[in-house]
């Protein structure tokens, strides 16, 4: 008995049909996207119930999980916010905002906040470099990104989700080179996320992203 199936058969009949039959296994990237909205996290079981319906091995899906900084294979918090600090974020203080960052939340790189609401992570290459630092967040909502931030606004944003957005949210464009800091952020509308409707056929090409493009 497939759970999964069963569950999302109108979804992954709608996926597969997206692909020839003889290349289903190209499907495993939104089937896992699919798999994880629910929990926010990729279980084992999810892995075999994936590979049953594209007749490929656990161990096949399970290497992709272990790539793609965007699907996961633990439990998080509600909100992921995945800092890049590689050498060219880093060389613009990507390392720094992130140390403060964990400072001042009470965390370690990896871990969850006590109320369950954020997990920090560093991730590598989100494609720019130029506008560190910067960060993605993954939620039920989609995935966001926010860049030129300091560690004021991504505090800011915490203190936004803590308060069910009662509190303004910062711009996801940061500060520009130049620019004078402004005390009335952007509303959170401003953010664009990705709705359910296409989160699946969006999954794919923006995991790609991690590795097509370089800094």
């Amino acid at each position: 008995m497939n759970l999964l199936y069963e569950k999302y058969a109108a979804e992954i009949k709608h996926i597969l049909a997206k692909y020839p039959a003889d290349q289903k296994r190209s499907a495993v990237m939104p089937l896992l996207y699919l798999a994880q909205q629910e929990q926010g996290y990729i279980q084992k079981q999810d892995l075999q119930m994936i590979a049953e319906i594209l007749d490929i091995s656990a161990t096949d899906v399970g290497s992709i999980v272990g790539f793609y900084t965007l699907y996961h294979d633990h439990p998080g918090g509600k909100h992921r916010l995945q800092v890049c600090n590689d050498l060219p974020c880093a060389l613009r203080g990507a390392d720094e905002f992130l140390e403060k960052l964990c400072e001042n939340l009470g965390v370690q790189v990896g871990e969850t906040t006590p109320d369950g609401l954020v997990t920090i992570e560093a991730v590598m290459c989100l494609a720019g470099c130029d506008r560190a630092p910067l960060f993605q967040v993954q939620d039920a909502e989609g995935i966001r990104y926010y860049e030129n931030q300091t560690v004021e606004t991504a505090l800011q944003l915490v203190e936004h989700w803590r308060s069910d957005g009662a509190t303004p949210a910062p711009s996801p464009l940061g500060l520009r080179a130049g620019q004078e800091k402004s005390s009335t952020p952007l509303p959170d509308e401003t953010v664009t996320g990705l709705s359910a409707e296409v989160r699946d056929e969006t999954a794919s090409d923006t995991a790609a992203t991690e590795t097509q493009e370089t800094d």
